[in-house]
């Protein structure tokens, strides 16, 4: 679904909790360019307050049955909702809308790659959801990320992604590694170096044909999640050349993808979703909705045969928010609409019929979270290995034009060293494409 880390939201019709998987903001799938709108009532809204809310991809409000929930416990609300499939096309529009103050949805959704802009440059435009949402529902780093640094909170969390590995316990033990996920999680504990010299063990022993990790871009892109500072720092500057949790990311990903370590295919890409049919490698950075994709691109012999581990760090891919504008004419009814539907009980619900992972971590013990499973990796706990990831993320600094830094470091910079670039040409190269388009 997403072709480019962070851009896109998984646009297909999400699964159950079994599958646990085409989740919020998973990125890569068939999604078009038009909007959708639907209301979720079957009156027309006659004689009643109509909310529209602006959506990208498919969040599952809809499909959950919440906005019906909602509208019963709230007889004279009705629902529409608006959506653009992909997150490049939708941005840019409510950027426009909030400069203009005009043509806005009373909700707005933001996609966790741009929240960071929205919050230093439109929150004037927007409601203080702080004093609708509960700041204690939510995952500290996840309130944190929608809020000013004079307290105002523009945006309440929906999902998260915390990131494990996933990988094939059958190509594992074929290539003599163990296969049990507490063992493998100690393989490569605290450090990413071991994973990737877990890989140069694999790929000794490797099954023909296949290669440790997918993608040069999904490992990378794991590896700067877990870090609290990549591109910029606490004042705001750009600091990805000069920050060395970046160069030696991007330096150990590149000699990974020189060695033939991981693959050469770029991720959500079709040549990519064929190494997942073909069983062509053996582990991917894998937050919840990472399972959903593989699921759907897996033959059906591949059922069972994944497991998930701890990653080295926790880090976090994927989430969004809910903002309110100011100008709507229901900004009242709407903060309450957005309130309820990231509100920890209906976090849970969109969970357990959606597969989309809480920000809210008091449902972390629930038995739709501790009790998920997921075809794929048959009786793992998925729930519980997850939502312990999601305890650990970092607080992370994340800055206005993240994505550019993001894209230019993995489509025009460790990709180049699996087509045979070296890890400083490919660094030089993804630099000089990076410091152009911040220019702009």
């Amino acid at each position: 679904m997403r072709a480019r880390i962070g851009t896109r939201r998984r646009a297909i019709a999400l699964a159950a909790v079994a599958s646990l998987g085409a989740a919020l903001l998973a990125g890569c799938a068939d999604d078009g360019d038009g909007s959708d709108n639907t209301s979720s009532g079957d009156g027309g809204g006659k004689g009643k307050t109509t909310l529209t809310v602006g959506l990208f991809g498919t969040f599952g409000f809809k499909e959950a049955g919440l906005f019906d929930e909602y509208e019963k416990l709230n007889p004279d609300i009705n629902i529409e909702q608006n959506v653009i499939e992909r997150n490049e096309n939708y941005y840019p529009a409510l950027v426009n809308h909030l400069t203009t103050n005009s043509g806005l949805m009373d909700i707005q959704a933001v996609e966790v790659a741009n929240i960071s802009e929205v919050v230093q440059t439109q929150s004037d435009k927007l409601l203080d959801l702080s004093k609708y949402g509960k700041k204690s529902d939510y995952l500290e780093w996840k309130w944190q990320q929608a809020t000013t640094e004079g307290g105002q909170t523009v945006g309440l969390g929906t999902d998260v992604g915390p990131m494990a590995i996933c990988y094939r316990k059958d190509l594992f033990q074929q290539a003599g590694l163990p296969t049990d996920r507490e063992e493998v999680s100690k393989l490569w504990a605290g450090d990413w170096a071991k994973l990737v010299d877990v890989g140069r063990d694999y790929m000794k022993k490797a099954p023909k044909g296949t290669y440790f990790m997918d993608s040069p871009g999904g490992l990378l892109n794991a590896i700067l999640g877990s870090e609290t500072k990549k591109f910029y720092d606490e004042s705001g500057e750009v600091v990805y050349k000069t920050n060395p949790a970046v160069k030696n990311g991007f330096m150990l990903t590149a000699e990974a993808a020189q060695d033939g370590v991981v693959g050469n295919q770029t991720q959500f890409q079709p040549a990519w979703d064929q190494t997942i049919a073909n069983s062509k490698f053996a582990a991917i950075s894998c937050p919840p909705w990472m399972l959903g994709t593989i699921k759907g691109k897996s033959k059906p012999e591949a059922k069972g045969q994944w497991d998930v581990a701890q990653a080295p760090k926790s880090g976090n891919w994927g989430g969004a928010f809910l903002a309110v504008p100011k100008s709507g004419k229901h900004a009242e009814e709407a903060a309450k609409l957005a309130a309820w539907l990231t509100a920890p009980e209906q976090q849970v619900k969109l969970f357990a019929k959606q597969g989309s992972f809480p920000s809210t971590p008091a449902v972390y013990t629930s038995p739709e979270v501790t009790g998920a499973k997921n075809e794929m990796t048959g009786d793992t706990p998925i729930g519980t290995i997850f939502a312990e990831a999601a305890k650990n993320i970092p607080v992370q600094i994340i800055g206005p034009k993240d994505l550019i830094v993001q894209q230019g470091l993995t489509d025009n910079g460790v990709a180049l060293a699996a087509q045979g670039k070296s890890p400083q040409e490919a660094w030089d190269a993804a630099v000089k494409t990076i410091d152009n388009k911040l220019e702009q």
